[in-house]
């Protein structure tokens, strides 16, 4: 590294090199997991025969593409799924968790998130006043908080003796929460919780940041759904999002991203298939990459005097690392730090705004050769106490270890 170029704080340099040979043993157990995970993926690629022809360019109606209805079928074959829905038409994570939602839920439901209040963006989704929101389409909303960072059944329970619960809602990562995300595992457990009490509530799982951090995705869940400029899209899927899961509701849900009676057959790819194909196939090594970023954040972090989430040994569940600054003044740093180590717009010096959907002044820094892509080196967090910075991504451990250095190196200089 050019340390003269980045400037980046001896100190800094010096924990930096503690850390990572503190934790190079732990990158034995990412790779196992990337070596397990490329290997089903290719097995799919194998199973369905990919070639060039899925490659191939639809346009208008989209009827008979091979290579969308393909994808479909390679991303719940990788899943463990009865089917899956995988569109560059989605917008964001939260335009693809709205149309799982919204495929589901009728007037005089509730849904009821069992993990506390889901990501902010969600807010205006569920109960906002406008736009058109599940509220004002009369269904119902509950919650029942995390207790001790895992689900509290008894409240749960409790909660699912209003009859009109028809859907749980499971958000595996933190978000902008203080606390561990969720195990594939813990969510099972909960799924078997709610079908032993309840066999008419469905199971609904924002998977966002969380595919391919483990060898096993939440296929027991009704419906999850995730974003393609995060994890599966490998840093090179320029838009969209996947539906997976069983194969009634994602139809449901694909006539609510078209319209009813059109669903799974319609939707033309604008000539995208080799990057979505392309994304996926990378994806494994990617999110390997990424974890290998966090893990370094974390550890370097910690050497520099701040509580992290999760620490660097503990076990990994989604791609983000929480740092905890308790001031606005260092994670405004932290960001800045990050961005200026970033291969696009290092230049820019990020600030905090209102961001839509957003109930706090936000900062956001992200490098990114895709506008918001989060599996590329990023980092944000809402400016409100305790003032945590999260990070995520890294297209190569390399650059990515670069950037949090000179993230790191930045906090230093905040008197």
């Amino acid at each position: 590294m050019n340390e003269i170029e980045f400037g980046i704080d001896s100190c800094v340099l010096a924990a930096g090199r503690e850390a990572e040979a503190e934790i190079s043993p732990l990158f034995k157990k990412i790779e196992k997991t990337e070596a397990e995970n490329q290997m089903k993926v290719l097995s799919a690629f194998r199973r369905h025969k990919i070639s060039s022809a899925h490659f191939n360019p639809t346009t208008g109606y989209g009827y008979d593409d091979l290579g969308r209805d393909t994808l479909d079928k390679v991303y719940a074959d990788v899943f463990g799924t009865e089917a899956a829905l995988v569109r560059p038409h989605f917008i964001s994570g939260t335009h693809t968790l709205t149309v799982m939602l919204f495929a589901v839920l009728r007037p005089g439901d509730v849904l009821l998130s069992v993990t506390g209040d889901p990501y902010d963006t969600l807010t205006d989704v569920i109960c906002g006043d406008g736009g058109g929101s599940l509220k004002e389409f009369g269904i119902g909303y509950d919650k029942v908080d995390l207790k001790d960072d895992t689900f509290d059944f008894p409240a749960i329970a409790k909660a699912l003796e209003n009859r009109s619960v028809r859907a749980v809602f499971v958000t595996r990562s933190k978000g902008y929460a203080w606390r561990e995300s969720l195990s594939v595992p813990e969510m099972e457990k909960l799924a078997a919780f709610v079908r032993e009490k309840r066999k008419d509530v469905l199971i609904l799982v924002d998977n966002c940041y969380g595919e391919f951090v483990g060898t096993a995705e939440p296929a027991f869940a009704d419906l999850f759904a995730g974003s393609l400029i995060k994890n599966p899209g490998g840093g090179i899927a320029p838009s969209g999002g996947y539906i997976a899961g069983k194969s009634e509701y994602v139809r449901l849900a694909a006539d609510r991203l078209t319209a009813p009676g059109l669903g799974l057959e319609g939707g033309a790819n604008f000539g995208v298939m080799k990057d979505l194909y392309l994304g996926f196939f990378m994806a494994p090594h990617v999110v390997a990459q990424a974890i290998k970023c966090a893990v370094f954040c974390g550890a370097l972090m910690e050497k520099l005097g701040y509580e992290v989430c999760p620490r660097p040994a503990d076990a990994r569940n989604d791609i983000i690392q929480a740092i905890r600054f308790g001031t606005p003044e260092r994670v405004i740093a932290f960001c800045r730090g990050l961005q200026a180590a970033s291969p696009i717009d290092s230049f820019v010096s990020p600030e905090p705004w209102a961001m839509p959907g957003y109930q706090n002044e936000v900062i956001m820094a992200a490098g990114a050769f895709t506008q918001g892509s989060s599996i590329e080196i990023s980092a944000d967090g809402p400016i409100r106490p305790p003032y945590v910075a999260y990070m995520q991504g890294g297209l190569t451990y390399e650059s990515g270890k670069l950037a949090v250095l000179n993230a790191a190196s930045a906090v230093q200089n905040v008197q």
